[in-house]
């Protein structure tokens, strides 16, 4: 079995480094000329003259809050790509409130690499539990499992029972999803007496992996590792065996800088991610993705050279993901507007048994006065607003605390 996917990830640093610069000028040249949104930002910038990254550093960070903005104005994606026809097969619906497009090039979000790192082959059978709707999540670990020739069945979530009885007729090998999803079936499974024994290897992302919960996984007999990626620039890191941080994948630029800003932090330093994919198709420069990690130091004792972050190390701002969906402020405060008797709102996210729980506080007037059917009313409109269950809890005014702080997530991080 071949441990590396391609010749890219044994490069020597300072080839790789030259070589992402020069794949970095060629996306400015193009996103100059081409992509609408850049013209005007890059208008005094020379695409020639960016060959470090002191130089990049100057270029301007693209935010979603802007991309959002764009789209309202030029509908669809707001002027940041020039695919259409048959060069956009898909647009997907992206947490943040943005749309992004699908090109038509084989393994467009990259993740072929993070699934050939965790044992995925030719020929194997991928049980993909990444949405198809909105998302482009399904599609993204689908694309990369095709391009390393596997056979995948878009189990989609829910429905536990009926997963259970397809996997025990596929019997597949390998497993993408959540990994919290991943316990649902093989608890369901153990329930219904089901053999699911043919799944033995898995890539997990959208949430946080739990060393306790991974150990439960291998002690099952299934060896799971993880992925970084977002809807927006798609695979960011990923785990090898060594299983020592994440693996930057070898077709993007990472920085790490101050939150809110484009300024670098110091080596080691936890900052925000800033993300500069170089493949054609959707050059987004500079952007901004709200996660904070760290870059670690010296060389994965894989054999891959790439450099390394620690992993995700929580949002730079307040949004948080829960179960594999972003949560936001804007979101919290959309369920607040439904009622009158809500004076503000907290949401605390935590973790039970491994599985991520959400319970929004609520501080209104008069909490003894307010029946089941009010809180039940409320915790129909998080469902309906987060796309996710979530309890509510009744407090009396003043006992939240005044720190400006809308969601909590009071998850430890691994």
């Amino acid at each position: 079995m071949n441990d590396f996917f391609d010749g890219l990830e044994t490069r020597e640093p300072q080839v790789r480094e030259a070589q992402q610069f020069e794949q970095l000028r060629e996306q400015l040249r193009y996103a100059k000329v081409n992509i609408p949104a850049y013209a005007d930002l890059l208008q005094e910038v020379d695409p020639e003259e960016i060959k470090d990254r002191a130089l990049l550093a100057r270029l301007p960070v693209t935010r979603k809050s802007e991309m959002a903005k764009a789209q309202a104005k030029v509908p669809p994606l707001g002027g940041y790509t020039d695919l259409k026809g048959r060069r956009l097969p898909r647009v997907f619906a992206s947490p943040g409130a943005i749309f992004e497009p699908q090109a038509d090039s084989e393994d467009f979000w990259r993740t072929a690499r993070g699934l050939h790192a965790a044992g995925c082959r030719e020929g194997d059978l991928v049980y993909n539990t990444f949405s198809y709707h909105f998302t482009p999540a399904g599609f993204m670990l689908e694309s990369g499992a095709h391009a390393l020739g596997c056979t995948v069945f878009p189990a989609g979530v829910g429905q536990t029972e009926l997963q259970v009885q397809a996997m025990a007729h596929l019997r597949p090998h390998f497993y993408v999803g959540t990994p919290s999803f991943l316990k649902i079936l093989l608890d369901k499974a153990k329930e219904m007496k089901v053999d699911v024994s043919s799944l033995k290897l898995g890539l997990v992302s959208g949430e946080a992996l739990p060393g306790p919960l991974r150990a439960e996984f291998s002690d099952g007999g299934v060896d799971v590792l993880q992925a970084y990626a977002t809807a927006d620039v798609g695979l960011i890191g990923y785990e090898s065996k060594s299983r020592e941080g994440l693996l930057l994948d070898e077709e993007i630029l990472l920085e790490i800088v101050r939150p809110g800003t484009g300024d670098p932090v110091d080596p080691g330093e936890v900052g925000e991610v800033l993300v500069t994919p170089l493949k054609a198709g959707y050059p987004l420069i500079r952007f901004a993705t709200g996660d904070l990690s760290a870059a670690m130091e010296g060389v994965s004792p894989c054999g891959r050279t790439s450099p390394r972050i620690k992993g995700w190390m929580g949002r730079a701002d307040q949004t948080t993901k829960v179960r594999g969906m972003f949560v936001h402020p804007s979101q919290v405060a959309a369920v607040v507007e439904r009622y009158d008797e809500i004076r503000q709102a907290r949401l605390e996210v935590s973790r039970v048994e491994n599985t991520d729980v959400m319970k929004m506080l609520c501080e209104v007037t008069a909490a003894s006065g307010l029946g089941d059917d009010f809180t039940r009313a409320v915790a129909e409109s998080i469902r309906e607003v987060c796309k996710l269950r979530g309890e509510v809890e009744l407090v009396e005014t003043g006992q939240l605390p005044n720190d400006g702080k809308v969601i909590d997530d009071q998850r430890p991080i691994e």
